[in-house]
């Protein structure tokens, strides 16, 4: 049995990153308390280098705070700070047709054309956490019919814009099942709907057994829609910090269904993708693999990014919890201590996220039009809340 002071230690100094260091660096440098909404260009000691705003980004951090509200400590200045980015989100980020601008400027004109999916999905769990949190019915509301819209989208044909021409090359991605998962899981816990199920397992069947292939070991992130690996770079691409962090979506799947067919084959998904992603040489986790060793389409496949590393760290506690495995408390040490030692930025705190093969930073930004609260803040969050279990099963031991 594992030392509860183990258990406890990790606590401490989790707790102590999010409440002393992530959350005050956020509330400083981010809410726009002008316009409303937040800055999430932020540099390294959290001046601001590009005022527009981002959908993706108003989304998460709207659903982050509301979050830290609901499940760690009501406190009203973070209830405030998801006020002031439902208020921005709901009154600039929809067009007329109900599709959601991917971003605008930092008093709300429209600037970039909806794409996909993802910041509507975005919104409906950071405007139903937020709902949750306030008692804002109209929020719940807005976020129950941007989900049916999102859904109708999703099984029109040729609704979604796409890089490819369908009749030549049709393409599934493994981020649409992935998110469509995540948001109706967050949904769920708030609002009851009897589609949800048949949606979660729809979800599960494509990440479990269409994009994942036995024979290779791998989940791969593009294959087509007979369930065939596509010979092209597109085709061979893995993500390992975008598998594993299904893997853990999955695994809570599996825990409240008490499924362990469920659990097992999301424990499979996420040994593999961390023997494709773990860099052997410098340590770390790779950004992009080709599985048959070929030139990755991406330049920037070797660079280590902040969110797969924070997406294994709760994947693997949660997988060393619900199995007992010391091969997963193994991993987690080894990429606990990696993470530790390159993304905290000691001298302005937050974290890094972008750093080169070898380990350092090469943009020394804390937030983009990409990086922003939510990441890092969700796996300390829900860390937390499993280490404090963890301390608890452990018993006296110490």
């Amino acid at each position: 049995m594992m030392k509860k002071s183990f258990f406890i230690s990790l606590l401490n100094l989790y707790r102590k990153q999010l409440l002393e260091d992530i959350i005050p660096f956020w509330m400083k440098y981010s809410l726009d308390k002008k316009n409303g909404g937040y800055y999430t260009c932020l540099d390294r000691d959290g001046s601001i280098y590009d005022r527009d705003k981002y959908a993706w980004m108003q989304a998460r951090e709207i659903w982050m705070f509301s979050k830290l509200y609901n499940e760690l400590e009501k406190i009203p200045e973070w209830l405030e700070a998801a006020k002031s980015g439902v208020k921005f989100l709901c009154k600039y980020f929809f067009n007329s047709e109900g599709r959601m601008y991917f971003a605008v400027t930092y008093d709300g004109k429209p600037l970039y054309k909806p794409w996909s999916i993802f910041s509507e999905t975005f919104a409906i769990i950071g405007l139903a956490e937020y709902a949750k949190a306030s008692g804002d019915e109209d929020a719940l509301k807005m976020a129950q019919d941007i989900y049916r819209k999102v859904i109708k989208w999703v099984n029109t044909p040729g609704y979604l814009s796409s890089h490819t021409y369908p009749k030549t090359r049709k393409v599934e991605s493994h981020a649409i099942p992935m998110i469509l998962l995540l948001t109706t899981q967050e949904l769920s816990h708030i609002v009851r709907d009897s589609q949800f199920n048949k949606i979660i397992d729809e979800c599960l069947d494509k990440i479990l057994y269409r994009h994942t292939k036995d024979k290779e070991k791998a989940l791969f992130e593009n294959i087509s829609p007979e369930r065939e690996r596509l010979d092209s770079p597109q085709g061979r691409c893995i993500n390992p910090g975008h598998a594993i962090e299904s893997a853990w979506v999955i695994l809570q799947e599996g825990q409240r269904r008490n499924d362990k067919r469920i659990i097992e084959r999301a424990l499979k998904i996420l040994d593999w993708s961390l023997q494709w992603g773990w860099d052997k040489e410098f340590g770390g986790l790779f950004y992009f693999v080709d599985s048959e060793g070929k030139p990755p389409e991406q330049l920037e496949w070797d660079m280590k990014l902040w969110w797969p590393h924070t997406e294994a760290l709760y994947a693997l506690l949660l997988a060393f919890y619900l199995s007992g495995k010391q091969n997963y408390l193994t991993w987690y040490k080894r990429v606990h201590d990696w993470t530790f030692n390159h993304f905290p930025d000691p001298e302005y705190g937050e974290w890094f996220g972008y750093l080169n093969r070898e380990g350092r930073p090469s943009l020394y930004l804390k937030g983009s039009k990409w990086k922003g609260f939510f990441h890092l803040p969700r796996a300390l969050l829900f860390s937390l809340k499993l280490l404090e279990k963890m301390k608890i099963k452990s018993g006296n031991s110490n």
